[in-house]
């Protein structure tokens, strides 16, 4: 029989875009970054300058213990006051239920940004569980998308809105890997004209942009520096396995109840009466886990990480576990803010949890491992996950036992549903 022995074609590839193409985009890209990463910085500024007046002068004049139990439940309804005021009474209502949104911000009217900020500065500073990723993210991708539109009427919405999301990540973080991580993990679900780092290149201009301008101005750093991680073991792998399943497992109990504990608070129907309600819950829960379980929570795994050995088991434990609950409050109430920073705090406790109870368990094996694991469970964002367990070892012999850990977590996570909820009150998946 003959045989066609012809060399067969190979397959095609997309083509890559030409240079002149890229250029115009950086200037853009450049200047987006740099504001997006000006405003979280703002914001997160003037956060903690009021944070330092409601709980260290305001009590101190009083006379009051800046994280006594009245003063943690005062503090906790008084912003759910301030927050409801500013959602009942502002354009807009301080955009959409934040139950509703993720990372993928959508885009808003200029008007309804000034609500949004405010509400996110009082949330910030009076205590409750989240952080500014996703109001921050929304306000610089509808703040880019309306500027663009009136500079450049021909850009396509779409790529301010990629821009202003790399820069705000690139701050957040202070580096724009986890941006390209972000982006390129959309992508992934998408067909794309070109090569994939033609679509990266000015995002990723927006992202090193917005880093850079946020390392000059605030210095942001995660790495808490716990003792080091010199070579990994046999024990450190199956330490890395259990404790990442073990934080997928607990974020999964906080999204499988996040659809009913939004349903009692939806219940309430006003802002007025849901976000004090949630700031009485909160300030119950401040009470059981003191004051370490308040706030976004970066400064407060800085301060469990300078004593991993500070607290026993048992107290890593309530404060794993009050966090969770906590962060799963504060997104269901009403607050305006994101769940990744919580998340962290939570996955940091599981992990110097697991050391406590077992010693052998290295602290930087246990946070990198807890941190991925509930991160996975809340976010579904397998990079970032990734990417914020390791930055907070910063030691190269991590990397493999996590993408290890990352395997069984993930089995634990994918096709189940998401903590974020579509507009009728059900879980997306």
């Amino acid at each position: 029989m003959a045989q066609d022995s012809a060399p067969q074609a190979p397959a095609a590839t997309a083509p890559a875009a030409e240079a002149r193409s890229l250029l115009p985009t950086i200037v853009p890209a450049l200047l987006v970054g740099v504001v997006t990463s000006l405003v979280l910085v703002g914001v997160s500024t003037a956060a903690e300058e009021l944070q330092d007046v409601l709980w260290q002068d305001v009590p101190d004049a009083l006379g009051v213990g800046r994280y006594s139990v009245l003063w943690m439940f005062v503090m906790l309804v008084a912003t759910g006051i301030a927050v409801g005021l500013v959602v009942w009474k502002a354009p807009g209502h301080a955009g959409p239920d934040p139950a509703t949104t993720g990372l993928e911000a959508p885009v808003l009217p200029p008007a309804v940004l000034p609500g949004l900020l405010l509400a996110t500065a009082f949330m910030l500073a009076g205590g409750p569980s989240l952080g500014p990723e996703n109001p921050i993210i929304a306000v610089n991708v509808s703040l880019a998308v309306w500027l663009g539109a009136r500079a450049f009427p021909k850009a396509p919405e779409r790529g301010w809105v990629a821009l202003a999301e790399a820069g705000t990540i690139g701050a957040l973080f202070g580096t724009p890997v986890a941006a390209a991580l972000v982006i390129s993990e959309a992508l992934a679900g998408q067909r794309i004209k070109g090569q994939l780092w033609d679509s990266l290149f000015a995002p990723l201009a927006a992202a090193g942009a917005g880093a850079l301008t946020a390392t000059l101005v605030s210095q942001p750093s995660f790495d808490l520096h716990l003792p080091p991680f010199g070579r990994p073991g046999w024990g450190d792998l199956l330490a890395s396995l259990v404790v990442a399943s073990v934080g997928a497992v607990l974020g999964m109990c906080a999204v499988y109840a996040f659809p009913y504990v939004h349903g009692v608070f939806r219940r309430l129907r006003h802002p007025m009466l849901m976000l004090p309600a949630g700031g009485v819950v909160l300030g119950a829960l401040a009470a059981l886990g003191g004051h370490l379980t308040l706030f976004k929570g970066l400064d407060e795994i800085a301060e469990l990480a300078r004593d991993p050995d500070g607290w026993s088991a048992g107290g890593f434990a309530r404060m794993t576990v009050v966090k969770l609950a906590a962060l799963l409050v504060a997104a269901s109430c009403g607050f305006r803010g994101g769940r990744i920073f919580p998340a962290v705090f939570v996955g940091t406790a599981l992990g110097l949890c697991a050391h406590a109870l077992v010693p052998g368990v290295q602290p930087a094996v246990g946070v990198s491992a807890g941190v991925l694991g509930v991160l996975l469970a809340v976010t579904r964002q397998g990079w970032v996950s990734l990417f914020v367990a390791a930055v907070l070892v910063a030691s190269p012999g991590i990397l493999a036992l996590l993408c290890v850990a990352s395997l069984p977590a993930w089995l634990l996570v994918t096709g189940r549903p998401h903590m974020q909820l579509r507009a009728d009150g059900t879980a997306v998946r």
